[in-house]
């Protein structure tokens, strides 16, 4: 027997991004429900965001602390891999999801576990895991915020191979001795750099040219030759043709194109991401199972005024942070239409560029950070993206390691800055900052891109001194320096 159950909202998927359409709706005084068939809190919380940067902190605070005069001789061992990994246990709270399950109830969200799928206009069937059928109605929204999974890409033997995804690669708790990364790409880097740390041999096996490739060229570049100098071997240009696993427990061998082969203990692949629409009912509302999801500016599905699609799923950013944006901008616009009494796009809730109600940042402001030594982040477009898309635009560079605030960090500090600037309206594009605490560095950017703050104006804003964040002033000066 199937029950039915009324709702404003329902929310399909329970990850950061559908977390954040609950918050907002429920804000907005909607009683609104999350199906959700894994834990709450999704992949970032259990099997990327999270655990990862837990996995990498310690890496990157010895590296540190390596290059800090009379501190550099107390830090010279290996890392202790079971700290480590009963601190990432920690921050994901073991693998279970009790706290966010507190959270939801604190703010009168309703739960519903199991898998769901849509089932028509305005409808969510959930099929529990003891067989119970709840049909779910909304009646104002319904938002997917399924999410993605990781794309292993169907080489012979792989099956049998038993690779590692992002999942295993954040979870594991054994070091293997040898470990193969296929990837180019944040995970890729960044899983590279924390296993090497740990006490793995690392050996990173990428198709591209350089890693990290949709930043500046220079920041694949410098984290590649850092992870070479911890003792990683780092190779582009190269593909991986097949893989051999001869026994559940013995090596795995990774056959490259011209037929050379290389041996490790586990095989990571970070070959890119896929959306989770497969079988969460596309086909009823007219829509093709498998695909990523396409939206308008307001997070609307064309063609379906009630629906709409979070985070990974839409395919407009892969990134968690871009997820809770696009969740707080539809949640926003799905109280003012309730509020309105209409799914109209007009009035309250039209998605005017930089309005409450449009995702613009997805597209013209979007941060990245990603945690290898040295860290690599970037906001808004690179000089290529800024040259193909039309602009007149120029890239202005500095040495980090140059700021006086960079070598009191540490000593032998390498890193560079760039800024890209749209010559016509004189406003920054995008900006990129690669080297230790660089992360910290890309929200002001952000706010510079996404304000499209005047470089006039940039010059009253003095960085304290001695900070690495200085860096600011001299790529005003080189802007200046340069002329036209």
């Amino acid at each position: 027997m199937t029950q039915a159950v009324e709702y404003d909202v329902v929310v399909l998927g329970g990850g950061p991004a559908g977390e954040n359409v609950v918050d907002r709706t429920r804000a907005a005084g909607l009683s609104t429900a999350l199906v959700e068939a894994e834990l709450v809190g999704g992949e970032c919380s259990y099997w990327a965001c999270i655990p990862s940067k837990a996995l990498l902190r310690p890496a990157l605070a010895r590296a540190d602390a390596r290059r800090v005069p009379g501190l550099a001789g107390a830090v010279g061992g290996p890392l202790e891999a079971r700290a480590v990994f009963d601190h990432r246990d920690y921050w994901t709270g073991g693998w279970k999801d009790g706290g966010q399950l507190d959270w939801l109830a604190s703010i009168g969200a309703h739960l519903h576990r199991g898998h769901g799928r849509l089932a028509g206009e305005r409808r969510v069937a959930v099929e529990g895991a003891e067989g119970e059928h709840l049909l779910l109605s909304a009646r104002h929204a319904v938002v997917v915020a399924t999410g993605s999974r990781a794309v292993v890409p169907p080489l012979p033997g792989i099956a049998g191979a038993r690779p590692w995804t992002s999942r295993e690669a954040t979870s594991a708790d054994r070091v293997p001795p040898r470990l193969l990364v296929v990837g180019g790409s944040v995970v890729a880097a960044e899983m590279a750099t924390a296993w090497q740390a740990l006490g793995s041999q690392v050996t990173v096996l990428a198709r591209g040219e350089r890693l990290l490739p949709r930043m500046e060229p220079f920041a694949g570049e410098l984290v590649a030759e850092a992870l070479r100098e911890a003792g990683a071997v780092v190779r582009t240009g190269v593909s991986a043709e097949a893989v051999v696993r001869d026994a559940a427990d013995g090596p795995v061998r990774v056959v490259l194109e011209g037929g050379e082969i290389l041996e490790g203990d586990e095989l990571l692949m970070a070959t890119g991401r896929a959306p989770r629409t497969e079988d969460i009912g596309l086909d009823t509302v007219g829509l093709e199972p498998g695909g990523w999801i396409s939206v308008d500016e307001g997070l609307r599905v064309p063609g379906h005024d009630w629906l709409y699609a979070v985070g990974d799923v839409n395919h407009r950013a892969l990134l968690t942070h871009q997820g809770k944006y696009q969740a707080r901008i539809a949640g926003a616009a799905i109280a003012a239409r309730a509020a309105a009494g209409t799914a109209a796009p007009d009035g309250a809730a039209a998605a005017e560029p930089w309005g409450a109600y449009a995702a613009t940042a997805d597209t013209r402001a979007l941060p990245q950070a990603v945690f290898t030594d040295p860290e690599a982040a970037a906001v808004g477009l690179t000089l290529a993206e800024a040259e193909r898309a039309g602009y007149r635009a120029r890239a202005v560079d500095h040495d980090l390691g140059a700021v006086s605030g960079a070598g009191l960090y540490a000593d032998g500090y390498r890193g560079r800055a760039r800024m890209v600037v749209d010559l016509d309206r004189e406003v920054l594009l995008g900006a990129t900052f690669v080297g230790a605490g660089a992360a910290e560095l890309v929200h002001a950017a952000t706010i510079a891109v996404a304000g499209e703050v005047p470089i006039a104006r940039l010059w009253h804003a003095v960085p304290a001194f001695p900070t690495i964040s200085e860096v600011w002033l001299r790529l005003l000066e080189a802007y200046r320096d340069q002329g036209d």
